[in-house]
């Protein structure tokens, strides 16, 4: 499956791009952020939530989506 990875904030800074598509063959969140992390090591100290169709998940969800959001803390007010 193609994953069409959306970035955010910080997240987007890091990576360099607010979007991309990576071939994804796993299962879950956490093996995702597995191959995002050796992509983009710098992302491994950075705090930010996985969304899925919008809705944010963890890491033991399974991907059922191609659309994927990483996204850095919010600030309210």
């Amino acid at each position: 499956m193609n994953l069409k990875v959306k970035y955010f904030g910080l997240i987007a800074e890091i990576t360099n791009c607010s979007e991309e598509t990576i071939p994804f063959s796993k299962h879950t969140v956490a093996e995702f952020l597995d191959l995002i992390f050796s992509k983009y090591p710098a992302l491994k100290n950075k705090d930010f939530k996985v969304a899925q169709n919008m809705q944010l998940v963890n890491i033991e969800t399974k991907i059922s989506s191609a659309e994927i959001a990483l996204l850095p803390p919010f600030s309210g007010g």
